[in-house]
């Protein structure tokens, strides 16, 4: 199991949906949320007390105002040695970090709920909990966070139900992330880019590999697997990316 300094876990059998901040100092809390959060494909980090928490989030306390790019969900306890959550969670709201933010607590009240909601929690799920709960509301609070960010920019390509955001360079497939390489994120933003438009391997390896490359073109056939492996439901017969035989690939 995952400890404070491990990279980060994954169980690499889903499609990544993305990386969650668990910052709980009771350890079979923290780890039995990390191991049912991994089984359902998200990369997990994890922390025991609140400066270490911060610290993963932001570099330090005093230190960026930017949180990880790469973090998409944080999910809190309030009873932290070190740094309460309470106070965590007015810090990042503060440096005006809008990540969506999960309490767990022991303290039900009504009172408790509606403190942890104003000082900036956008949910607060009271212990004991099931996980499937807790996985359900991980992906509501992702599913709200993501339709709310993703309209307003405008550099996201858009295709049935893949979005391609171009400067952050990330990939949604019916609003969970798909985690690809570079050269694989660059072959479907050309995709994406002029959808039905018919491609040659050539073009291809133009546009995403330069003029200069010396390998082989079959090469472009590979990406094509494995983005397909990714994005399609049935890569043996694919929805989006489409073979044009004699001529190339094409986008829908």
């Amino acid at each position: 199991m995952a400890s404070v300094d491990s990279s980060p876990l994954q169980t690499g059998v889903r499609v990544g949906l993305g990386r969650v901040l668990v910052i709980e100092d009771e350890e079979l809390i923290r780890e039995t949320v990390a191991l049912a959060l991994a089984e359902e494909g998200f990369e997990i980090v994890v922390a025991e007390d609140g400066a270490t928490g911060i610290e993963k989030l932001l570099g330090s306390a005093d230190g960026k105002i930017e949180a990880d790019p790469r973090i998409s969900l944080v999910i809190l306890d309030l009873m932290l040695p070190r740094m309460n959550g309470l106070d965590l969670c007015r810090l990042v709201r503060h440096r005006g970090i809008d990540l969506p933010i999960l309490i767990l607590s022991a303290k039900g009240t009504e009172m408790d709920r509606v403190v942890g909601l104003e000082v900036g929690a956008d949910d607060y799920l009271t212990k004991p909990f099931g996980m499937r709960e807790l996985i359900a509301r991980c992906r509501a609070l992702l599913r709200r966070y993501r339709a709310k960010v993703k309209p307003e920019d405008k550099s996201v390509l858009k295709f049935e139900e893949i979005a391609l955001c171009t400067s952050e360079c990330r990939v949604f497939l019916k609003d969970e992330e798909v985690n690809l390489s570079p050269k694989e994120f660059k072959i479907l933003e050309l995709f994406m880019s002029q959808p039905k438009r018919v491609w040659s391997r050539d073009q291809i390896i133009d546009r995403v590999w330069g003029y200069d490359f010396m390998g082989d073109n079959k090469t472009v056939d590979v990406h094509i697997r494995w983005i397909r492996e990714k994005v399609e439901a049935d890569p043996s017969h694919p929805k989006y990316l489409r073979t044009v035989r004699g001529f190339g690939y094409r986008l829908g």
